[in-house]
């Protein structure tokens, strides 16, 4: 019964169907995994970058008051009471009148101010801005490249997601393999103790059945810590607790994918949908955006307007004490010792490096895809030979269980072939496995969700 089902198993056609309970966890782990929680951060980072760099274009309007004491220091001294004294008592007595002050006192002045305040309100506003301008595009292209990052994210984790689970799946399969094989023993043991009573066999073969049975529980301790620890991890990757249940699709190891694309046409869908380009193509633009900003700073200049407008004077009066200040200004860098021209051949030299990175990039894609191709194929032949392995054990093991009870085969041959068997039913359970494991590996090299 067992071959007929495997045998039916093999014949079984299909593209990959899709399971409910492993798309909703895998949504789950979009929604929930703390390394793509960190990602989502990183994006939210960039955007606010991005609206640093767009308040760049707006006025900044400031109020800023200020008031001095000051005492000491140095002072501006002018005798201009000694000059000027004389020189009016003589044109007074020339004159005969006094319409010429006489007690001019000299200058002696701090030059801190004591007792001043400045209350202003300032306007800046730049007209045209090369930094301002490009330094906003590069943002924007970053944004894009951190984008991109996030789906890079996305796309392993969907992978990990995947694999955890079907590993999971694996060693559920390996628990109920091996208890089969323990009720198998268990029946041998009973078996041989009623031929041990009856006086048809000897003690030894009823040890030698329970000591099998002893092998088959510590492998059974073995598969449920592997498990639990399978289970855990899961669970750790849709961040839930570490000991929550795994609901348990049974189809999704039975109906296994067949692989019909070709490999020329999975790479150029690679190519296509892979995110790491999508990556390093943002970061190639800003840095082809950073070339430009430092040409325009080499050649452009930068105007901008301003102005103040306030109460300024000794003591806060506010009476007379008003003033409007504008201004229009330019700044153009003539001349800094060639240091634009080495930060544009600095920009082009990141821009050659990114754009060397991309080829790069689509070469270890086209690799990936190649790889992950040939393993699932190399996965499928092995299922094919163990689908094979597990009908030839089978078969044979049900011919040496008649035998044996029917006192034609000895204990060790019965031991024997159910211990191939037994070796059979798990490398065609990790076969199975691996199929999925492998062509989880090529949906995340040609970036299908």
């Amino acid at each position: 019964m067992l071959a007929l089902i495997v045998h039916l198993l093999s014949l079984i056609t299909t593209h990959a169907q899709p399971s409910p309970i492993l798309d909703g966890y895998v949504r789950d782990g979009l929604a929930n995994n703390l390394a793509l929680r960190q990602e989502s951060l990183e994006i939210s980072r960039v955007t606010e970058s991005i609206n640093q760099a767009r308040s760049l274009f707006y006025p900044r309007v400031a109020f800023n008051p200020t008031y001095s004491l000051a005492a000491g220091g140095r002072r501006l001294q002018f005798p201009v009471g000694d000059l000027l004294n004389p020189v009016y008592q003589t044109l007074n007595q020339m004159t005969g009148t006094d319409r010429f002050p006489t007690n001019i006192q000299n200058v002696n002045e701090l030059l801190a101010p004591n007792n001043f305040h400045d209350t202003k309100v300032s306007v800046q506003y730049s007209i045209f801005n090369t930094d301002i301008q490009y330094n906003y595009l590069i943002q924007k292209q970053l944004l894009t490249a951190q984008e991109a990052r996030k789906r890079v994210v996305e796309n392993e984790l969907r992978y990990t997601i995947r694999t955890a689970y079907y590993q999971y799946l694996q060693t559920l399969d390996a628990i109920r393999i091996y208890d089969n094989s323990r009720k198998v023993l268990t029946e041998l043991a009973r078996l041989n103790e009623k031929l041990v009573s009856n006086n048809v066999a000897t003690k030894e073969v009823l040890s030698s059945a329970r000591y099998e049975i002893s092998k088959v529980d510590q492998q059974m301790a073995v598969a449920e810590k592997n498990r639990e620890s399978a289970r855990a991890y899961v669970n750790f990757l849709l961040n839930r607790d570490l000991t929550a249940p795994v609901e348990v699709d049974s189809l999704l190891t039975r109906i296994l994918p067949e692989q019909k694309e070709t490999l020329p046409d999975l790479q150029q869908t690679a190519l296509r949908g892979r995110q790491e380009l999508a990556q390093v193509n943002g970061s190639l633009r800003a840095a082809q955006t950073a070339v430009k900003l430092n040409e325009a700073n080499a050649r452009i200049p930068n105007v901008y307007v301003g102005g103040n407008a306030g109460f300024q004077g000794f003591g806060y009066t506010f009476q007379n004490q008003a003033y409007v200040l504008a201004q229009f200004g330019l700044q153009w860098d003539l001349f800094r010792g060639y240091e634009k021209r080495s930060k544009i051949q600095q920009a082009r030299i990141q821009t050659d490096a990114l754009q060397t990175r991309m080829q790069e990039v689509q070469r270890q894609i086209q690799l990936q895809v190649l790889q992950a191709y040939y393993d699932l194929d190399a996965a499928n032949e092995s299922l094919t030979a163990t689908q094979s392995g597990i009908q030839n054990a089978d078969a044979t093991f049900r011919v040496i269980d008649s035998k044996y009870r029917n006192g034609q085969a000895l204990l060790i041959e019965f031991l024997r072939y159910q211990n191939d068997r037994l070796t059979a039913q798990l490398q065609h359970s990790m076969a199975r496995t691996d199929v999925l494991v492998k062509r989880a590996a090529l949906d995340r090299a040609v970036a299908v969700e």
